[in-house]
């Protein structure tokens, strides 16, 4: 009786808590609902503010294709393939290129690569729109404007993700490291073969914030990127957005389809990305 009336109480205090918490999901979950409503309305009907399901959908997704389509080829299915290529191959070298330097600062760590390392952390401070300017003047002398290599370059290495993946690393256990050289090992080896599978929550975690990073990259893209077999979808959803009149149903709609690949990247991961935020090694 006492556990049964104990356990009630504790029911009783939690009740706020819960309230709380259902509010506060609901606003958060409200602008993603509103978002996949709206692509279902017409621009009207949006306008009025307009908060449930429609039937323009179809429709709104025909105008989307029309709208989207170039006279120099550019169309809705070529955008959402270059985003796509661009940040998975971004994704990929960032990774391996970010933990691969996180290891040997943490790992392999001295006097000069901390100083090295602070010198890394200085650069987070420095505003991207500093940068841009010569960073166009570089990509421009290499020819690589609207190519893949143009846009992935000045993000394939990041102060951030070294930072996170050093941080990270503290955990990764030395005597590993000491058992696998006792075994032959070198140390590329340890690296892809130890440092890898018990760190893929930091990976995953990564990954996660890389991709989503560079898929709704529009500033730099819009600067190395003038034509229209290039463009990504951040930049179709602002030509969307631009003019004298703006069709809300065919925007929402190609949002809708822009943030699909980052939504399900998020949930299939939101496990391991959780752990590799709190610094969890398996």
């Amino acid at each position: 009786m006492t556990k049964t009336r104990n356990k009630s109480q504790i029911q009783r205090r939690l009740i706020p808590s819960y309230i709380f918490l259902i509010i506060w999901s609901f606003i958060s979950v409200f602008p993603l609902f509103w978002m996949i409503t709206a692509a279902t309305n017409n621009t009207v009907d949006v306008a009025r503010g307009k908060i449930w399901f429609g039937d323009q959908a179809a429709v709104n997704f025909a105008n989307l294709l029309k709208q989207s389509a170039t006279k120099n080829g550019g169309t809705l299915w070529g955008s959402m393939g270059n985003s796509f290529l661009y940040a998975s191959v971004q994704t990929i070298l960032c990774l391996f290129i970010c933990s691969l330097a996180g290891y040997g600062f943490e790992l392999y760590h001295d006097k000069a690569k901390d100083k090295l390392f602070a010198i890394l952390l200085l650069a987070m401070m420095v505003p991207q729109v500093a940068t841009m300017i010569p960073l166009f003047k570089l990509i421009s002398s290499m020819k690589l404007l609207n190519t893949v290599w143009g846009f992935i370059l000045p993000a394939i290495s990041t102060p951030f993700m070294i930072m996170m993946f050093r941080q990270n690393s503290r955990n990764f256990p030395p005597d590993i490291m000491e058992a696998a050289r006792i075994d032959g090992l070198n140390e590329f080896a340890i690296f892809f073969r130890m440092y890898l599978p018990v760190m893929r929550s930091t990976y995953a975690a990564a990954a996660v914030i890389t991709f989503m990073s560079a898929w709704n990259a529009y500033l730099w893209p819009k600067v190395v990127m003038n034509s229209d077999t290039a463009r990504t979808m951040p930049m179709l959803i602002a030509n969307l957005a631009s003019g004298y009149t703006t069709d809300y149903g065919v925007l929402m709609m190609g949002v809708l389809f822009c943030s699909i690949p980052t939504m399900v990247i998020f949930f299939v991961l939101q496990k391991q990305f959780a752990e590799g935020i709190t610094g969890a090694v398996k």
